[in-house]
């Protein structure tokens, strides 16, 4: 990819922990002859920017990047917020996992090199549609239907392809890109797709039944959810936030979307050695 010429920085929860990558990120994008921009809001959480770092109160609507600076989080609200552009996401991870950044926070200055000289390459990533009486939703890691706190188990309907697959007492649902099945899926046992595949995969959280099994459904396979309970909702969320609720007799689909957002990833990055790293250190 060639140099980028503008980029939109976003950074995580806990400002002080990426107050030097932000100062060096300036630092870097001026070197680079790239203009860098930060949402006011963003600015405002920090208590100020460094200087060589616009701040704006309209970011570019289609940047060359978006320099993402936390863990996966931060990555996918970047991801979301340039989904349907070609603006890549290059993350540095200053969380936990990282699973889906390009560099690590002890590698910052030669991760932010190779963001600035466009030496990363992009990985197209699919996402999934929300779609509901209130509206439309994109996720990029995975949709959740959760019972709440206290309340009785969750009486979930699923449909796909427009055939009911099945009923299932639980305490929720989620359905999950390739690249969120190393999430919230992963935790309720179901398969672990790799980028590239084209579906997705539906899982069930503590179901009351043995014969709920994790399924993977083809792209054009669209999934309607219902929550045929009696009593209470049920909470719906995107990539982790909750957008709202899933009413007794509610019933809203999901879609899948090919190539919705770009992943910025360092040349030769393998998804399986990706894995490994991740997700077997973690095992030690």
């Amino acid at each position: 990819m060639s140099s980028p010429r503008s980029a939109v920085v976003i950074t995580h929860a806990m400002p002080g922990d990426t107050e030097m990558a932000i100062a060096a990120a300036a630092k870097a994008a001026a070197a680079a002859g790239c203009e860098l921009f930060i949402d006011r809001a963003e600015a405002e959480k920090r208590g100020g920017v460094p200087e060589g770092v616009n701040v704006a109160d309209d970011l570019p609507g289609e940047a060359d990047l978006c320099l993402a600076l936390g863990g996966d989080g931060t990555i996918l609200r970047g991801l979301r917020q340039f989904a349907g552009t070609s603006t890549p996401v290059f993350g540095i991870n200053y969380g936990t996992v990282g699973f889906l950044a390009a560099a690590e926070a002890d590698e910052l200055d030669a991760g932010l090199e190779r963001a600035f000289a466009g030496e990363f390459e992009t990985v197209p990533l699919p996402g999934l549609e929300l779609a509901s009486e209130e509206g439309r939703e994109i996720a990029v890691n995975d949709v959740s239907f959760t019972r709440r706190a206290h309340q009785r188990v969750a009486e979930l309907s699923y449909t796909i392809g427009g055939r009911e697959v099945g009923r299932v007492r639980c305490d929720g649902l989620v359905a999950a890109t390739p690249a969120g099945s190393t999430g919230y899926n992963l935790a309720n046992n179901g398969p672990i797709l790799a980028w590239g595949v084209e579906g997705y995969v539906v899982s069930f959280i503590a179901p009351h039944t043995l014969t709920a099994r994790a399924l993977v459904v083809a792209p054009d396979d669209v999934l309607h959810v219902a929550n045929v309970g009696e009593l209470d909702e049920v909470d719906i969320g995107v990539d982790g936030v909750e957008v709202g609720p899933l009413r007794p007799g509610q019933e809203v689909c999901v879609g899948f979307r090919d190539g919705m957002t770009q992943l910025a990833q360092l040349e030769g990055e393998n998804f399986y050695r990706r894995l490994r790293e991740k997700f077997g250190r973690l095992a030690h």
